[in-house]
């Protein structure tokens, strides 16, 4: 069953993670909405990913996890962006994906 989940991204600007071949390359709502979506969708930003582990046979499939009907919206708020997700994908696994987009620059506001 989708859960939607109000992310909040305080300072867009900030809104990156460690590595910046993962990280979001947006600047606007529509842009960081679609990145988001697409990493939800489909294996490309999880295939980086574990290209870069030190054994990525080794990595649980779990985390591979895709979401083909994931739909993400973004919205401007003054400085703050905000996007909602629906998606199918575990929450662990969804919190993994924002983490490598946006590091720890962003804020869970609700979860439906």
């Amino acid at each position: 069953m989708p859960v939607s989940y109000d992310i909040s991204l305080p300072d867009p600007a900030k809104a990156r993670g460690n590595d910046p071949d993962l990280s979001f390359r947006a600047q606007g709502a529509a842009g960081l909405a679609e990145e988001l979506e697409n990493a939800l969708r489909t294996p490309v930003l999880f295939d980086r990913w574990r290209a870069k582990q030190d054994d990525p046979d080794a990595v649980d499939p779990q985390w591979g996890a895709t979401d083909p009907a994931a739909t993400v919206t973004g919205a401007q708020d003054d400085l703050r962006i905000n996007l909602c997700a629906t998606t199918s994908i575990d929450s662990d696994v969804f919190k993994q994906r924002l983490r490598m987009l946006a590091g720890s620059h962003w804020e869970l506001r609700n979860v439906r």
